[in-house]
């Protein structure tokens, strides 16, 4: 993972682009399923020519048995793969156990290196690439050691990709973590900085969650309203144009911030990385800064693909909670993405099915636009209630440059003129009504007497 400072190539090969892998998962009962790994394994740029799977406890020395580890040093050769990524935590040594049952030059790849591979890939901006090699640094810094013991003894020395080991390895990760940390929170706070400048500017922040493909981009796309963003440049420099739609895992990586046609209020919407089940505490934390963009949203739209299983749903659902939990500030609005999938009937049962974790969920369609009104609704009415405010002005240039603050910054319900004097009747943000009041005195107050 590079740290440069320049954006990545997005026309770039991946190193894994048309990798020939096979993919395995050990469960402890019941069936495993390879259906996430497979995905990812493609976001990643690899071609899946084989799988395995196994259900039994986990081996100390090879995660599999030795028996499932012989079959698929087998199936490794049969379809002439070049890695294999397992969809388990597979510790260091246990990765060149396995690494030493497979033909030369196969490479073992767990499910955290295959995200740790697709963030990688995915980290175009300085920040995402700083929260990609955090991650990786976390994710290396409890293998030193067993790093240490193989080059001892001279076994793969260049094991797991930091070269050969010395005494400075294990320092050298913990400054870089150090180092990174500290440019990643300068970052955090100018990000901070924005954020409150923004609701100074009379605009809602609405965040984007959920699991990843929920349809999070394609949702947001969809709120966004008609207008170019380059109409906002000068307030909202990092505002893009487009929010990057596709069936694949991890196409949103940093986040993307668009203005939301909504009937009364000033929305700014932020679409992010999706969560993962499974994911470690460690990987979590390295995207602690992108995530910020939710905890501290005034609203936080949770949203789920309706057309999958219930279990799945479910899963996903408490996965999303408990990543959100802890730090999130604004109350959340669980969205039932994909409606159109379902047969008749269907969105009730799973409404009722899952009302403990989704209650009250709002149903859309992001693809068709079926309940996008309701759910615009919605959010104007989730958000921290606006206050009422009626303003009598004297005409006057200064008291225009006030309505039109007050149109810029609020909802004006009513305008009108009388004689000398224009009265202004709008809601808005306290913070804003508060504003508006305290230049309304300014421009009632008698001139201050000259001194003699």
């Amino acid at each position: 993972m590079s740290g440069g400072t320049g954006e990545a190539d997005a026309d770039a090969e991946s190193p894994t682009e048309g990798r020939r892998a096979v993919v395995a998962k050990r469960v402890d009962s019941g069936e495993a399923d390879l259906t996430e790994i497979g995905q990812l394994a493609a976001a990643a740029g690899y071609d899946v020519v084989g799988e395995l799977t196994q259900t039994r406890t986990e081996d100390a020395a090879f995660m599999f048995g030795e028996g499932k580890v012989a079959e698929l040093r087998d199936l490794v050769r049969r379809t002439d793969a070049e890695a294999v990524i397992i969809d388990n935590d597979v510790g260091p040594y246990q990765t060149f156990n396995i690494g030493g049952e497979l033909p030369e030059g196969v490479e073992v790849v767990d499910r955290f290196t295959l995200i740790l591979e697709i963030f990688g890939q995915r980290a175009n901006t300085r920040k995402a690439q700083l929260q990609v090699e955090l991650a990786e640094l976390r994710y290396e810094l409890p293998r030193a050691e067993a790093k240490a013991s193989l080059a001892k003894r001279d076994e793969r020395p260049g094991f797991m990709g930091l070269g050969e080991y010395d005494e400075s390895v294990e320092r050298d990760i913990k400054r870089q973590i150090s180092e990174i940390r500290d440019e990643l929170e300068s970052i955090a706070e100018k990000e901070e900085a924005r954020r409150e400048q923004r609701r100074d500017s009379g605009f809602d922040l609405v965040a984007l969650a959920g699991y990843t493909n929920a349809g999070k981009s394609t949702l947001m796309r969809r709120l966004a309203d008609e207008l170019e963003v380059d109409e906002n440049a000068d307030r909202h420099r990092d505002l893009d144009t487009t929010a990057e739609s596709q069936d694949m895992l991890f196409t949103t990586l940093g986040t993307t911030t668009r203005r939301a046609e909504m009937e009364k209020r000033d929305v700014l919407l932020t679409d992010t990385v999706g969560f993962i089940a499974d994911l470690p505490h460690w990987l979590v934390e390295s995207f602690e800064s992108t995530l910020d963009s939710v905890y501290r949203a005034d609203l936080v739209l949770l949203v789920v693909d309706a057309s999958e299983p219930v279990p799945e749903m479910r899963e996903k659902l408490v996965t999303s909670h408990d990543t959100l939990y802890e730090r999130n500030e604004a109350p959340v609005v669980t969205v039932f993405n994909k409606i159109d999938r379902l047969e008749p009937g269907e969105l009730a049962e799973k409404r009722g099915a899952l009302s403990g974790v989704a209650p009250d969920p709002i149903a859309v369609s992001a693809k068709t636009g079926a309940g996008v009104a309701e759910l615009r609704d919605r959010v104007e009415g989730e958000l921290p209630e606006w206050e009422r405010e009626r303003l009598v002005l004297p005409v006057s240039d200064d008291a225009m440059s006030l309505v039109s603050w007050v149109h810029d910054h609020g909802h004006v319900a009513e305008e009108t003129y009388a004689g000398d004097q224009v009265t202004v009747d709008f809601e808005a943000k306290p913070s804003i009504v508060a504003r508006a009041r305290a230049k309304a005195a300014e421009l009632s107050a008698p001139p201050a007497e000259e001194s003699a």
